[in-house]
């Protein structure tokens, strides 16, 4: 009997210790990232300055003002809809620690979905951070997951039917691209949805930017999907590209898909709107180990594979794709979108300095260009 006593104290022991260790990182998930406010921020306010019923709450994220004192237009570009998406995130947080604009003006959100940073993807095996070695030490930055935190918003329901009547799965409720152009008395995810778009409108955005990842075999991928009001801007901007050798696919917004940014800021704003998909292997199915190796470098065997038998969209080798590249796509493109924009619109001119150029990134490594944390 007492043989039997120890060992359940043993396993209430054990029991106890794995719940206070899951519970610390749990915790540890839901502190705030730091981000360094470079030379070139202005100011900043919360979403919650645009739709005060968010105020208090958790996805109540910063918004970033790069403003100059010379007249111009006015560029946003969104970061972390899908915070499983890194280099959408990591891109903005560049420009708000780099970039200083001496036309016109920036708006940056560097995470959109807040609340999808609280958590993780269950049974997606996915890090919980990420992290950069730079000048001044090490940076880390969740690894959150695609969807509003359940904790936020719950339950699902069998079948989300979105502000159109389309039908979708249920857990797309959560999905921050879905929920377009939001809803003031929606569920939480239209309602961040709706103060984003809020945004676009009472700033007049007029270029509107949106920053994700996909997984290699997806086909809608390296590309820049455009709103018909954006078109000419983008087809001009991927010939631009391409002579740079970075290869682009260009997209038009399906009429018929409803409630993604690149429809409806289009639809419900004066904005071009434009989306952005970079290639991440960890967002695809045929990915070997998900872990913070995967994430930084791009490196799988398995789509190395995959590439060889012609299964993917994009080329694909033991270099992989790092996110360097990824973030240098992202950062090139947006550069080449507001030059041609500054062309085309000239009272719309925005012009900025301090990025480092794609190629840069590859030879120095992103960490190399993150700021001290004071």
């Amino acid at each position: 009997m007492k043989k039997n006593q120890k060992i359940a104290i043993y396993i209430l022991i054990l029991t106890a210790i794995v719940i206070i260790l899951s519970a610390l990182e749990f915790v540890d998930q839901w502190k705030s990232d730091f981000i360094v406010a470079g030379s070139g921020v202005t100011r900043m306010a919360k979403l919650s300055d645009y739709y005060p019923e968010l105020r208090g709450k958790y996805c109540d994220t910063d918004i970033y003002f790069l403003e100059s004192n010379e007249p111009g237009g006015t560029v946003f570009v969104l970061g972390g809809t899908h915070p499983n998406e890194p280099s959408g995130m990591l891109s903005v947080v560049l420009l708000i620690e780099n970039a200083v604009v001496t036309k016109g003006r920036m708006i940056v959100i560097q995470q959109a979905n807040l609340s999808g940073y609280s958590h993780n993807d269950p049974q997606e095996g996915s890090p919980r951070k990420i992290h950069f070695n730079t000048p001044y030490g090490r940076r880390e930055f969740r690894y959150g997951s695609r969807a509003t935190n359940p904790i936020h918003q719950w339950p699902d329901p069998d079948i989300y039917i979105n502000q159109f009547g389309q039908s979708l799965s249920g857990s797309e409720t959560r999905n921050l691209n879905r929920g377009y152009p939001g809803d003031p008395e929606g569920n939480y995810t239209e309602k961040i949805c709706y103060g984003i778009l809020e945004v676009i409108k009472k700033e007049e955005c007029d270029l509107s930017i949106d920053l994700h990842e996909a997984s290699p075999e997806y086909p809608v991928i390296n590309a820049i999907v455009a709103h018909e009001r954006a078109i000419d801007l983008a087809s001009i901007a991927v010939l631009d590209l391409q002579m740079e050798d970075l290869d682009y696919n260009l997209e038009i917004s399906p009429p018929s898909f409803r409630g993604l940014t690149h429809r409806e800021w289009g639809d419900y704003s004066d904005t071009m709107a434009i989306l952005m998909e970079s290639a991440n292997a960890s967002q695809g199915r045929i990915r070997g180990r998900t872990d913070e190796a995967l994430v930084l470098t791009g490196k799988d065997k398995m789509y190395v594979k995959a590439a060889e038998l012609g299964r993917l969209y994009v080329p694909y080798d033991e270099k992989g794709h790092p996110i360097e590249e990824r973030v240098g796509r992202h950062l090139t493109a947006i550069g080449v979108l507001v030059e041609n924009m500054s062309l085309l619109f000239p009272d719309e001119t925005v012009e900025y300095y301090g990025i480092p150029s794609y190629q840069e990134l590859l030879q120095y490594g992103y960490g190399n260009y993150l700021q001290p944390v004071k």
